[in-house]
């Protein structure tokens, strides 16, 4: 572990390894997503919008990431939300190879001293909304804890107006990575189902309260889709990040 560790760095350092590595990401995701029997459930929710040209923010688990870039429809400008964090840069130049936009930053409220660029992101993010464009957002990344929503995804969905939407996958081959997300892998020529939430509207006028309340909505309804993906697969499910005392008591 510790080799693959060191060797991980050693990409990380190098920009020529990086971009080799992306490219590479990218092939793999073609092929899973070309290879695989995808199905997809409640579609009929993203394709109203993408049909009228109405935007919103697809909210998916960090560890949920890898299809998207390759599940997207083309005709649809979107822009992800990308941590700052080196291994974003990773992310960033892969999902480029897919044509879609990155804003780099967190989702974060401006001001945060957790994060950084959160202020910016929030400018990018808007900018990309307004114009009718939409935007992805892992309300749980760059770090976790996994399966938990930060306030950050409301907040753009209450100043911009639009709703959100949460998704997930999952695949009956797969490989599901050790890392703090639970990354799921899926394997070429495997069975998979995208699951689609219904659209969670935030008040532009809402206070401090009813923001929580939206924000505990959008992790529920997170994680009802990514169980529901993986329970119609037959996988064992991947669960959230146990709560900390002081939010098991709140």
């Amino acid at each position: 572990m510790g080799v693959l560790k060191d060797k991980w760095r050693q990409i990380r350092k190098s920009d020529g390894a990086r971009r080799v590595v992306c490219w590479l990401v990218a092939v793999y995701i073609r092929l899973a997503w070309a290879t695989g029997r995808w199905k997809i459930q409640n579609g009929a929710v993203p394709e109203r919008f993408w049909r009228e040209g109405k935007p919103f923010i697809i909210a998916f688990w960090h560890g949920r990431l890898l299809i998207l870039p390759a599940m997207w429809p083309t005709t649809s400008k979107i822009s992800m939300l990308i941590s700052m964090h080196r291994d974003g840069e990773l992310i960033a130049r892969a999902i480029g190879y897919f044509g879609h936009g990155t804003v780099r930053g967190s989702a974060a409220k401006p001001g945060s001293n957790k994060e950084k660029g959160g202020a910016a992101a929030l400018r990018g993010m808007l900018k990309a909304l307004k114009a009718n464009e939409y935007v992805g957002i892992t309300p749980d990344g760059p770090r976790g804890p996994r399966m938990r929503a930060t306030d950050g995804i409301v907040t753009v969905a209450r100043v911009s107006g639009v709703p959100i939407i949460p998704c997930s996958y999952s695949a009956r081959s797969r490989k599901v990575l050790g890392t703090w997300d639970r990354f799921i892998i899926p394997l070429p020529f495997t069975r998979g189902v995208i699951v689609w939430g219904e659209p969670i509207y935030i008040a532009r006028d809402a206070d401090a309260a009813s923001q929580e309340t939206a924000r505990l909505t959008v992790e529920q309804g997170l994680n009802a889709v990514t169980l529901a993906a993986d329970e119609l697969m037959g996988v064992e499910p991947v669960a959230p990040a146990p709560l900390t005392v002081a939010e098991a008591a709140a």
